[in-house]
């Protein structure tokens, strides 16, 4: 796999996870939030699991150890968002939570000591720029639930340069089969703390965990170390940008919602961001002779 192919596979990986807010607006319709992430981070555990069993025997200490940080790092950005959303807007959390861009270079720099590159300086500039067109409204105000989305971000942005780090010294399948089990573990510790864990008891309960759990999960969690290996972690961050923009795009094709002027303007700078922060990689990459 190329840096292009790694590309296109956290494309699809962000178009997953933009129709997880019209799954998991439908799954708490009938389970409570810790419940939620018990059981959609369970079923694509065990799918996963099941999947890839042969290779599971290859698990090492290395492995469980990253895989216990991811997942924490990971129940982390599901409950600081899903509670946030409690009180504030949806416009502010999508804003606040797309800080990840900002916060995937910033926090690149202060561990690593490294100079940013202009381009995903400029590309992370555009997309917010874009993404605050894209979701901020005339009504945004502090709340505890901005608070709380503003630390999804950070966490988001976390998860994504521990697993860059992660997938130089253990298996990308096996690591994400791994985080996925101890996310689940987490949500499932957390609900019998705080809840009343029980199974969805509607038809449309049953279908958003399913969805979660396959497509936004099973597939999301998986696809997404395996690409990581091949793009830089600012590269990916921005690329994440993308998710308010098909977000917007279920909206509109399942519940009929459209977007603004101000919002289509919005997506463009988005995706000019993602195509800037791309476009030295791939110019530098088509220069370089092949061996």
């Amino acid at each position: 796999m190329n840096a292009q192919k790694a590309s296109m596979l956290v494309l699809l990986v962000t178009l997953g996870w933009g129709s997880s807010y019209l799954f998991m607006k439908m799954g708490l319709g009938s389970i409570e939030e810790f419940n939620l992430i018990a059981l959609r981070f369970g079923i694509a555990f065990l799918i996963t699991g099941a999947l890839f069993f042969k290779r599971l025997k290859q698990i090492d200490k290395t492995t469980v150890k990253y895989g216990a940080l991811l997942g924490l790092i990971l129940f982390g950005v599901f409950a600081f968002i899903t509670f946030g959303l409690k009180t504030t807007s949806t416009s502010n959390a999508g804003f606040l939570v797309g800080l990840t861009v900002i916060f995937v270079p910033l926090l690149h720099v202060l561990f690593y000591r490294k100079r940013l590159a202009e381009n995903h300086l400029l590309g992370a500039i555009i997309a917010i720029i874009g993404i605050g067109l894209l979701t901020l409204n005339s009504d945004l105000r502090v709340h505890s639930g901005d608070v709380l989305c503003i630390a999804g971000g950070i966490c988001n942005a976390l998860y994504i340069l521990v697993t860059t780090a992660a997938v130089k010294k253990t298996d990308s399948i096996n690591l994400g089969i791994v985080s996925l089990g101890f996310t689940a573990a987490y949500g499932l510790l957390f609900s019998f703390i705080f809840e009343s864990p029980a199974l969805p008891h509607t038809p449309n309960g049953w279908i958003a965990i399913l969805a979660l759990s396959l497509i936004c999960s099973a597939f999301g969690f998986i696809a997404q170390p395996v690409a990581q290996k091949y793009l830089a972690p600012t590269q990916t961050g921005l690329m994440y940008a993308m998710e308010p923009v098909f977000a917007a795009l279920f909206a509109f094709l399942f519940v009929g919602e459209i977007l603004t002027m101000q919002g289509y303007i919005g997506a463009m700078l988005v995706l000019a961001g993602v195509f800037i922060s791309q476009w030295r990689s791939h110019r530098k990459e088509a220069l370089t002779p092949s061996a």
